[in-house]
């Protein structure tokens, strides 16, 4: 009920304006350890700066830090990646420290305090500082650090700005740099293309069994079996022991009491309304937007159906549900929304009531005074959490008495065990490590028994959707070399995709050579059974919509009209194109975009400049020995 809540809604988006914000700042004060000082690179050593040390240890803790902070946990895939990208700033920012102590630069206090000021105005009031404990508080709130952690990240940043001015102050564009960006941003091509997908292909595909044969003696050695063990298991079936459960009215009621105040239902009225948009209008259209509500008004009290009439003339978004704003309570809409709603009787349609949104018409659906609902209309909603509650419990209770029994010896007969305590013994399929058992999904406590187990040996009761169940081995299939009969259909299925990639770039260069020797786009494509499209005009830094980047492209601008691009790979499909044509800039857009040019061209310059005084700076002190990077240690990182 768009119109009604507007206000609560335009607070939300403040809210998440005033976080993005927050977030913005706090990467401004990227978290760089000082390390730890050391003459001499220990052996937990990743890097040694002057007399400093940047340890395995420090850069753990910063991807811990991250994790922390972004509350996302790194996958360990991308741990070494990120220990890599981490090293190189730690690194970097005590390079200038040391730089800075050999030049004598440095952050005064004053700047320091005036970009905390920039960054935490709330630290002061009426240009006084409003205390050390609520400043405090203030940066653990918006930062997530300390006082001290945080006063120095806002030095270290401000230090590297210093460089970065001292580098980048005398950079400027000249007349052809800009000329190139405004080409390279207002150049526009457009393609016929075609895209060939392997996967398409692959249906199409049937290997004959001498190819199947080859293809398997080839690549041999890449179709290993691996170790797959079939388990023997007993099972506390939780759909048994539901079955197996009672429960009385007397608990029902129990319950019910102790949450009667679930159950008080308040004054509500279940609404549908049609809301015709007033605000920003004129008095004069506000008049005729009167006259168009009152002649639907009268439709709705004729023989029209209200849900039709706020599907057509509604201007909220609940006209896509007839208007329904379902159950509504005392309190949650505009008071003369509230009043008008309430006052009605069920089925009952209102007069034209105006709020500050608009005009509205309200059908009231139904209507209940506040009442606490009985038992009888919420114990069959009671029974069924109350029953599972009580087979889990009774579930949990029977695994604590195996668990027991399995403390004493684990090395009895698992058909024993299920004997004893009345459980469902089965076997499991043959599986590998990391594969799911098809009776437990993708449990990871399955996962660990099964291949920690030792024949003869029995688990510990494991929970699983299905109940607690015991695992024991039953049998170990070892690893070997797989017979094509074993493992046909993953050669037959990677023969299929080897052959379709083939075909796909097979067709990409069939096309091109169609294409080459004069023949139409449209009908090249249909010989070969290909779709022809052809894109709308684009830049380089724009894109040909769901097949590739202008930058991938970028060869295609250099072609003349009529000419046919090579092959492009783009994973594995293959795009052929040919260029209809090409717009050259306006030169009048050229002043009016100069001002964004000089941004673009000034912001790539810098950074580029940048980039080669860290490289340069790094490069001396290490000839100068003040410097020394261990990266192979870094392979301590994305380990499991």
């Amino acid at each position: 009920m768009a119109g009604i809540l507007d206000n609560k809604k335009f607070g939300v988006r403040v809210l998440i304006g005033v976080f993005v914000g927050m977030i913005a700042v706090s990467m401004l004060l990227y978290l760089v350890p000082q390390g730890t000082d050391s003459g001499a690179a220990s052996p937990g050593a990743l890097a040694r700066i002057g007399d400093q040390t940047i340890s395995v240890e420090d850069v753990r803790l910063q991807l811990n830090q991250i994790s922390s902070r972004t509350q996302n946990q790194i996958p360990p895939q991308l741990e070494a990646l990120y220990a890599q990208q981490l090293l190189k700033q730690m690194v970097f920012q005590k390079e200038l420290e040391l730089e800075a102590r050999r030049l004598g630069i440095r952050v005064t206090d004053e700047e320091r305090a005036e970009r905390i000021r920039l960054f935490l105005p709330t630290a002061y009031s009426g240009g006084a500082f409003v205390g050390m404990d609520r400043y405090a508080a203030e940066v653990q709130q918006r930062f997530g650090m300390g006082v001290n952690e945080f006063e120095e990240e806002v030095r270290k940043a401000l230090l590297q700005e210093k460089y970065r001015r001292m580098v980048t102050d005398g950079v400027t564009p000249s007349q052809t740099e800009l000329l190139d960006e405004f080409r390279y941003r207002n150049e526009k091509i457009q393609l016929a293309y075609a895209s060939i997908n392997p996967a398409e292909l692959e249906a199409k595909i049937v290997p004959d069994e001498a190819a199947i044969k080859a293809d398997y003696e080839k690549n041999k050695a890449r179709y290993l079996v691996p170790e797959r063990r079939v388990l023997r298991y007993a099972l506390a079936d939780l759909q048994q022991i539901r079955q197996s459960v009672q429960v009385s009215e007397d608990e029902l009621k129990s319950l019910y009491q102790s949450r009667i105040q679930i159950y008080q239902v308040p004054n509500r009225v279940h609404a549908e309304h049609i809301l015709f948009r007033t605000a920003g209008k004129t008095d004069a259209e506000v008049a005729e937007i009167r006259k168009k509500a009152e002649d639907v008004l009268k439709q709705a009290r004729g023989k029209a159906k209200f849900e039709d009439l706020a599907k057509k003339y509604s201007e909220d978004t609940s006209k896509d549900k007839g208007g329904d704003l379902g159950w509504i309570e005392q309190g949650q809409t505009v008071p003369e929304f509230e009043k008008a709603a309430f006052g009605l009787s069920k089925g009952a349609i209102s007069d034209i009531v105006r709020t500050q949104f608009g005009f509205h018409i309200i059908h009231a659906v139904d209507k209940e005074t506040a009442h606490t609902k009985s038992f009888d209309e919420v114990k069959d909603s009671l029974r069924t959490p109350v029953l599972l509650g009580k087979a889990d419990q009774k579930a949990a209770d029977q695994a604590d008495q195996i668990a027991a029994a399995l403390r004493k010896s684990n090395k009895g007969s698992i058909d024993d065990l299920a004997r004893q305590f009345h459980l469902t013994v089965a076997d499991s399929r043959p599986v590998a490590a990391m594969e799911p058992t098809l009776e437990f999904g993708n449990s990871p406590e399955i996962q660990e028994a099964m291949f920690r187990l030792r024949q003869g040996e029995l688990s510990m009761p494991i929970r699983t959707d299905r109940g607690y169940v015991v695992l024991s081995v039953k049998d170990i299939r070892p690893a070997h070399q797989g017979s094509l009969e074993e493992v046909r259909d993953r050669v037959v299925q990677d023969l299929k995709r080897s052959l379709a990639a083939a075909a796909a770039r097979s067709k990409a260069d069939d096309l091109v050579r169609r294409l080459k020797s004069g023949e139409k786009f449209d009908s090249a494509c249909k010989a070969l059974g290909l779709t022809a499209k052809s894109s709308d005009p684009f830049a380089r830094k724009d894109s040909l919509p769901d097949v590739a980047s202008g930058r991938q492209l970028a060869a295609a601008f250099s072609l003349k009209a009529g000419d046919t691009g090579a092959p492009l790979a783009l994973g594995a499909n293959w795009l052929v194109y040919q260029l209809k044509s090409k717009s050259d800039p306006n030169p009048d857009d050229f002043m009016k975009q100069r001002a964004e040019l000089i941004d673009a061209v000034l912001k790539t310059k810098r950074d580029l400049s940048f980039e080669a005084f860290q490289t340069s700076l790094e490069e001396r002190l290490k000839k100068e020995g003040k410097v020394k990077i261990m990266s192979e240690r870094l392979k301590e990182f994305g380990r499991s």
